[in-house]
């Protein structure tokens, strides 16, 4: 009999549960512990498979656990744009040529992004005289 047959939705992918539940942790305002995560999504995927999630999710080094009773409760080690700077870092360090990344990288930032990108830097453009 399928899952779809035993009253379940569709099987999803390990990376959608993954985006899923780091939403909700996000979300959370505090740690969760699996069976508090598994309760918020409503019992699909099982408690078993939430607690497979979040140890994976903790070796990827994506959340931080700490001893809460019997389990762990988990917390995200960043905020959403801390893991997409985070994902940008990983390309830029995978690539040998860092220079060429950042310049193409940068040729393509829009003229405000650019701005931007010189405020942080520290480096804010000077105004024409």
């Amino acid at each position: 009999m399928s899952a779809n047959a035993q009253g379940r939705g569709p099987k999803r992918a390990n990376g959608e549960r993954e985006a899923e539940i780091l939403d909700l942790l996000q979300r959370a305002g505090d740690a969760l512990t699996p069976g508090e995560v598994a309760e918020r999504l409503g019992g699909e995927p099982t408690y078993s498979t939430v607690v497979t999630i979040l140890t994976r999710m903790h070796a990827k080094q994506l959340l931080t656990r700490s001893p809460r009773g019997r389990a762990y409760a988990y917390t995200p080690v960043t905020d959403d744009p801390g893991f997409a700077a985070r994902r940008m870092r990983t390309v830029l360090e995978e690539r040998p040529d860092r220079e060429a990344v950042l310049a193409r990288f940068a040729d393509g930032l829009s003229s405000a992004d650019a701005d931007l990108l010189r405020q942080l830097l520290g480096s804010d453009p000077q105004p024409d005289r």
